[in-house]
């Protein structure tokens, strides 16, 4: 103590001057926990935007994967049902059919046009059933999705939890320090 009163000239009102100097080391202790508490803060706020962007990337995914899914819908419809969405100056005009005269022309393209409808049929059954099996995948690759949403979800709630915890720790604990310096 007398050391330090002589290094503050030896004055009387050198313990006057002793507060002072812990009030100027408690700004040396309080400033660079600020600072880290605040490089926490931002690391933290980082891993949010992090994982927003994880959130936003699935959904771009999902809504080009839907968008395509709708463009190959309507490009494997026939054009009987695009007329209840096409408006009628963008409707293709069907050709009329002409009719042969020859009774045994027409009996040769019966066979051709029941083979061109059978096709036709089995086109649309199969093309039914992809779609029936897309969906059924598209459920499967949802639930999928969701359960590892809710893993990753999970997991960042426990570990925000904690750091949550860890920084009202911290904060606590300055908080007790300086009351406890205050009465001392």
């Amino acid at each position: 103590m007398t050391g330090l009163c002589l290094s503050l000239g030896g004055r009387p009102d050198a313990p006057l001057l002793q507060g002072a100097l812990v009030r100027r080391s408690s700004l040396r202790w309080t400033i660079p926990t600020l600072l880290a508490l605040q490089l926490g803060l931002l690391w933290i706020q980082g891993a949010q935007l992090h994982h927003q962007n994880h959130v936003l990337e699935g959904l771009r995914e999902d809504i080009q994967a839907l968008a395509e899914s709708i463009d190959d819908g309507q490009s494997s419809t026939s054009t009987d049902d695009d007329g209840a969405t096409v408006p009628v100056r963008f409707q293709t005009q069907s050709e009329p059919k002409n009719k042969v005269g020859v009774l045994g022309v027409e009996e040769e393209q019966d066979p051709a046009v029941k083979e061109l409808q059978a096709s036709r049929d089995s086109a649309q059954k199969a093309v039914k059933e992809a779609r029936e099996v897309q969906s059924k995948v598209s459920i499967e690759e949802n639930a999928r999705k969701a359960e590892e949403a809710r893993k990753v979800q999970a997991a960042t709630s426990t570990w925000q939890l904690w750091t949550w915890g860890a920084l009202a720790l911290v904060v606590l604990t300055l908080v007790a320090r300086s009351v406890i310096r205050r009465r001392a």
